[in-house]
């Protein structure tokens, strides 16, 4: 990707042209998901994720009153494996299909025809905005949505805080930093976000995704079922990254190539819903999740019938999901719901 000399950028609009630039944007021109791309996601390595995902839409549904009418809409839909599996194990129960209104919201037009491929036959309305679901209660479904969301960072030196900024010069791109009054910032965001810290990584979009979505389950009743690797310490940290073909790369090699990304703060996260009255969260890690869920019964009722490779090949892909040193421990699974609903399927202690 070729930027203009002496071009400064502050680093969310750096991440969003090497992400989403309708030319060259990482996210825009290619698939990145699976083998061949830069990374795997949860659906794609085993189809159980997505059959306990199944389950636990349907049963808060259920918690909701099994309304007649009600929208599922899933952030960011990847490849389009998980709603495919999800669709499959809806058709199980004609009731609730019947009810449910699926909505795609999608960025990437290479993206929109690898999902329309897939999920052919199937009544889906593709959204680039929020503010097309139906008014009804809406279940939303984010499986590493957030972190694909850019991301400002600041420092504190003192008694001044500076934001990161990227500068080009003769084709050579570094950080640079610039003063900047905190106070405007956490006005705009209505959040005071430079308590206690020295140094603070957020998304402004993630948050806008935030309370917009939180406000549509405040009037509509619903949820958010969020998904994704995180942490969930006070003091914030950089987490800022690249990946390129499965590894860590230098986020100034392969622009419009390599995924960048970070990691949640749900801390943070909760502390915004926290603001938003009418509202509250359940936060697990994605073992105890699928765990609760019954992932390892549904893996014993499968592999019955199979061969011995088979067999390790399904707990193998199981494993990667939930052993804490892969992806049990550092994806995290929230909720955020109305705060008189008490569903905790998946949350419990």
């Amino acid at each position: 990707m070729k930027l203009k000399d002496n071009l400064n950028l502050p680093l969310d609009k750096f991440i969003n042209l090497s992400l989403y630039d309708k030319k060259y944007g990482y996210y825009m021109k290619k698939n990145p998901f699976g083998e061949k791309g830069d990374f795997i996601t949860a659906p794609n390595i085993s189809r159980l994720f997505s059959e306990m995902i199944a389950i636990w839409i349907l049963s808060f549904w259920q918690s909701l009153g099994s309304p007649k009418k009600f929208n599922l809409v899933e952030l960011g839909a990847g490849n389009g494996e998980m709603m495919k599996v999800l669709i499959e194990s809806f058709k199980n129960f004609p009731i609730f299909s019947k009810s449910c209104n699926i909505f795609i919201h999608e960025k990437s037009n290479s993206l929109i025809k690898t999902q329309k491929k897939k999920l052919k036959n199937n009544k889906i309305i593709w959204i680039s905005s929020l503010s097309k679901v139906k008014k009804y209660p809406s279940i939303f479904i984010a499986n590493e949505f957030f972190d694909s969301i850019a991301i400002k960072q600041f420092k504190k030196r003192g008694n001044t805080w500076y934001e990161k900024f990227v500068k080009f010069k003769n084709d050579k791109s570094q950080f640079i930093e610039k003063k900047v009054n905190i106070e405007k910032i956490e006005k705009k965001i209505d959040y005071k976000i430079s308590k206690n810290q020295i140094f603070i990584e957020y998304s402004e979009e993630g948050l806008k995704y935030l309370k917009n979505i939180s406000n549509t389950i405040k009037q509509y009743k619903g949820g958010l079922l969020l998904i994704d690797y995180g942490y969930t310490d006070k003091k914030m940290k950089n987490t800022l990254q690249a990946i390129f073909k499965h590894k860590f790369s230098n986020i100034f090699k392969n622009i419009g190539n390599s995924d960048i990304t970070h990691n949640i703060n749900f801390n943070l996260f909760e502390k915004i819903i926290g603001n938003l009255r009418g509202l509250k969260t359940e936060l697990t890690s994605q073992k105890n999740f699928l765990q609760q869920l019954g992932i390892m019964k549904r893996a014993e009722i499968i592999a019955k019938k199979q061969s011995f490779l088979k067999k390790a090949d399904i707990y193998y892909r199981i494993k990667r999901l939930t052993d804490e040193k892969q992806m049990g421990k550092l994806f995290k699974v929230m909720l955020i719901k109305n705060e008189k609903n008490n569903f905790k399927l998946g949350f419990k202690n």
